[in-house]
């Protein structure tokens, strides 16, 4: 099976997008019977991804897909032509442009409100992240949820316990600055519990709240140093106010850290019974969280290697040709 695979939204992001494209690619590609045929246009400036979403997904990429011959079209994000020669398959990481739409910027807010349940709708199947992502795009852009497919993350060789461990006596939090990472009750929260936070991530959009005296911006970093990052901390702290997978919770849990993340989330889904879960509405609850993750830190710890080793790209790959057989018929 030949599968055109759409790779401009690496161009874009090295965020949590990035890493489930990067990897399902690496695990199809090595997957027998599958020819991967990657697709992309344009570059990295703000301007060209608006151009992007305006020439690329409506008409470029069919005639691209079309020329390359390929038995299934997949579309990595939720950009994708409303029509194709070929079955296409689109993949929804979160629908927060949807729910919390004013935390996004101008022309995704547009897209978000006028194409995006269309190109949904358009597509030949859908592959969410997780069973909080597939129920909402049944609800929110109303597609049958049989033809909704769970392709989840997985977690990338580096995290694991053993290695080298950043020092200190600091907690953990790891997002792009922006409003729904909730970073500003995270700042809070670890000054009530009288803990240094070390924050790593891109700076992304809007105030995120990030100021303090306890705090440390490590900006973004390499994933080496994010898996000593994650082995060296009491413990990540992630009560974002949403998310469609939540990949630092499996990259901390993976790394033998405990976690303390946002109740009813896909973050929740994600850590099972392997995390702290608690109010992301509230600093004092998130405050509490971490005081009962440092209690709890060995049987926390056991818990969260147990619960990653269920997420392998052996079962993402399976999931998407399983998915992609579907829709060839």
């Amino acid at each position: 099976m030949r599968v055109g695979l759409d790779v401009a939204p690496l161009l874009q992001t090295q965020a949590g997008t990035a890493r489930w494209v990067r990897g399902l690619r690496r695990g199809l590609e090595a997957r027998a019977g599958i020819e991967v045929i990657p697709l992309s246009w344009g570059g990295t400036a703000r301007l060209t991804a608006v151009a992007r979403d305006a020439l690329w997904y409506p008409a470029l990429l069919p005639i691209a897909a079309a020329r390359a011959r390929v038995d299934v079209l997949h579309c990595t994000i939720f950009r994708a032509p409303p029509r194709a020669r070929v079955p296409t398959i689109l993949t929804v990481h979160d629908l927060a442009v949807l729910r919390h739409p004013a935390v996004f910027p101008a022309w995704t807010r547009l897209y978000g409100a006028t194409a995006l349940r269309p190109v949904v709708r358009s597509a030949d199947r859908v592959f969410a992240v997780s069973e909080f992502s597939k129920r909402e795009v049944v609800e929110l852009a109303g597609v049958d949820p049989d033809r909704v497919d769970v392709v989840p993350n997985a977690v990338e060789p580096v995290f694991t316990p053993d290695g080298p461990r950043a020092e200190g006596d600091y907690v953990l939090a790891v997002g792009t600055l922006e409003p729904r990472k909730n970073l500003a009750r995270v700042v809070e929260a670890t000054a009530r519990a009288g803990a240094e936070l070390r924050l790593v991530g891109a700076r992304g959009w809007g105030d995120a709240g990030v100021s303090g005296t306890h705090v440390t911006w490590l900006g973004r970093i390499d994933d080496d140093e994010l898996a000593a990052a994650y082995r060296g901390a009491r413990s990540l702290v992630f009560p974002s106010l949403y998310e469609g997978f939540g990949i630092p919770v499996l990259e901390a849990m993976a790394s033998g850290t405990p976690v303390v993340t946002s109740a009813g989330s896909a973050m929740a889904e994600v850590a099972g019974d392997a995390a702290v879960l608690v109010d992301p509405l509230d600093a004092a609850s998130i405050a509490a969280g971490i005081g009962e993750a440092d209690r709890r830190r060995d049987d926390l710890s056991v818990r969260g290697l147990a619960r990653a080793e269920l997420y392998t790209w052996e079962r993402a790959v399976d999931a998407a040709v399983a998915g992609y057989e579907k829709a060839v018929g």
